[in-house]
């Protein structure tokens, strides 16, 4: 299925350095070992979708929304950073170009104005400053998982609780998608607990296509139980990249994966499995921008 959005040279300079674990890739390794070879070791990159397109654009125009004083950022404001918003992503990736040709372009930068819009009716961005945005957040683990993301926005209160804020741009999930969003917020909570001392306050998932607000006010000893649930995946990941044993694993998602032409499920053969030092080094998960 497609992404909320793209990678592009902004989010690729957070690139770590060594072998981590993002809430992007634990999901994909739980789904399916094989993608995630595919798109972390072998490192095969997906076509663009014209959806995660719109949704690197949203995200640019709210980042770059917060880059100016707050009694600037009404929704004209926002307006006027669409288009800026929609060529700096074209510039980073010029395949796009191919997705939304010149006579849709009208129709897909309404898409966006649309979706931006609906940010302003979920919250108004001239009453207050945010602590960081696009914010690349690491920890380690007791054991050592290491943990790794990008936050689209992080407030602080008067009171020094912290606010993390992700924007979606699709609907709000049914329960199989909840299930999702809830393991990428905890993902993030556990990050801050171990960085900061103390768990966020709350964490909010904003469904731009809907105007829907998921929020989850994480609790310290849930986080702990979720920590030994990536302790193991991530052990899991390590093993599989030690034996070179990453198995598909079919099921209705497999409608959507790119890969199937490299998946024995579907008649596809995978690349060779790199050997020596490289597959280690090769469990490194591209950064979540979203």
């Amino acid at each position: 299925m497609s992404v909320d959005v793209i990678s592009t040279p902004e989010t690729e300079r957070f690139a770590p350095r060594g072998p981590a674990l993002s809430p992007s890739r634990a999901i994909d390794f739980k789904q399916c070992p094989l993608k995630y070879r595919l798109r972390v070791i072998d490192q095969i990159r997906e076509p663009p979708s014209r959806v995660a397109v719109r949704g690197t654009v949203v995200h640019a125009v709210l980042e770059a929304l917060f880059g100016l004083p707050a009694t600037e950022r009404g929704i004209e404001a926002a307006a006027a950073l669409i288009e800026p918003a929609w060529a700096g992503v074209r510039e980073s990736r010029p395949e796009v170009e191919a997705l939304i040709p010149e006579a849709e372009l009208h129709a897909f930068l309404a898409e966006v104005r649309t979706l931006v819009g609906v940010y302003f009716r979920l919250e108004d961005p001239t009453g207050f400053d945010p602590e960081s945005c696009e914010t690349y957040i690491e920890a380690e683990l007791p054991d050592g998982t290491p943990l790794r993301g990008i936050v689209d926005r992080i407030d602080r209160s008067d009171d020094g609780e912290l606010y993390v804020i992700d924007y979606k741009t699709g609907r709000a999930p049914g329960l199989t998608y909840e299930t999702r969003a809830l393991f990428q917020l905890k993902f993030y909570a556990l990050v801050l607990l171990r960085t900061q001392g103390r768990a966020p306050a709350e964490l909010r998932l904003m469904y731009l296509a809907d105007g829907v607000t998921l929020t989850y006010t994480p609790d310290p000893e849930e986080l702990l139980r979720f920590e030994r649930i990536l302790s193991a995946l991530w052990a899991a990941i390590v093993t599989a990249a030690e034996t070179g044993e990453f198995p598909p694993s079919p099921s209705w998602l497999c409608e959507y994966c790119d890969f199937k032409r490299l998946c024995p499920e579907f008649g596809g053969t995978p690349p060779p499995f790199p050997s020596g030092e490289d597959e280690a080094d090769a469990i490194t998960p591209e950064p979540t921008a979203s």
